[in-house]
């Protein structure tokens, strides 16, 4: 919930927010209390609909099927509430279609209600009012990094102002089939992967350093599984550290495949898509020169 509520709402009325990723979705229910939110439902399913995409912008029907099912639990949750006080917003993986409305028609009637397909700019902006909501007030500037299915958004933000807002068309699951297709992990995909996502982000890196900011947030899934796995693995305190990184991505390439990548912290979920996101992870510290976040 990152939108101030409109002023007819009354204290006591529920709000809601679904965010259609390329690799889950989330529901957000919360109640409208003495001029605040408080959370009382979350419900997350992972759909991995960038998984689905075909390179000629169609939809496989498995990954479609599995999307209208997840939307039609969500619809469920949100029988009693008028389209007013419910917000859905679709991101990288439906703006990739060549014919989202082919797509956005039965997940609307499923849902029960409206489907925004947002920019990455906007994506990029609400991605930082959530975070600037969820941490405390700072008078320092934060670079934001969210690496999403498809895309990756970057906000450099001061309170809850986004000064600067960047999406490019790297994400954890695109890079995963992009570099590392037949599930196999080697240091020249690695490399190969270092250049070409570095190429994205120096479009815009000279920028964003001399804006500057105080301390880096990765404010995404995978960051926080990143995160999770370099904590139990003892390679770093908190957050997660430039030499944290580092081990993590010999790890993956010393396991060399798919089947056999199992890392303390590491869930089930997480290790088809863990090598692209690691890979983005890294360009980015050596982008912009990061230690820690």
């Amino acid at each position: 919930m990152t939108a101030a509520p409109a002023a007819d709402i009354r204290d006591g009325e529920l709000l809601a927010a679904i965010d259609l990723g390329s690799n889950s979705f989330h529901l957000l229910v919360a109640r409208y209390e003495h001029g605040g939110l408080r959370i009382i439902d979350r419900m997350r399913e992972s759909i991995r609909l960038a998984m689905g995409l075909h390179a000629n912008g169609s939809l496989d029907a498995e990954y479609r099927e599995r999307a209208l099912a997840c939307l039609a639990r969500f619809g469920q949750r949100l029988r009693a509430l008028s389209h007013e006080r419910v917000h859905a917003v679709a991101t990288n993986a439906v703006r990739q279609l060549a014919n989202p409305q082919a797509f956005l028609l039965p997940a609307e009637t499923a849902l029960g209600h409206p489907i925004e397909v947002v920019s990455g700019r906007e994506e990029a902006r609400l991605i930082y009012l959530g975070v600037a909501h969820g941490l405390p007030q700072s008078r320092q500037r934060r670079l934001v990094v969210d690496i999403g299915g498809g895309s990756t958004e970057f906000i450099i933000g001061k309170g809850f102002d986004a000064l600067r807002t960047e999406s490019v068309q790297v994400g954890c699951i695109a890079s995963t089939r992009r570099f590392f297709a037949d599930d196999k992990y080697s240091l020249r995909r690695w490399q190969q992967a270092q250049a070409e996502i570095g190429v994205e982000l120096q479009q815009f890196a000279e920028d964003y350093r001399d804006v500057g900011w105080g301390e880096a947030i990765g404010s995404s899934g995978t960051a926080k599984a990143i995160g999770s796995v370099v904590q139990a693995n003892g390679w770093c305190e908190q957050g997660i550290s430039v030499e944290s990184l580092a081990r993590l991505r010999e790890a993956i390439l010393e396991a060399g495949h798919v089947d056999r990548l199992r890392l303390a912290g590491l869930s089930e979920e997480r290790i088809p898509i863990l090598a692209g996101g690691t890979a983005i992870l890294e360009a980015v510290f050596s982008t912009f020169a990061l230690e820690q976040m």
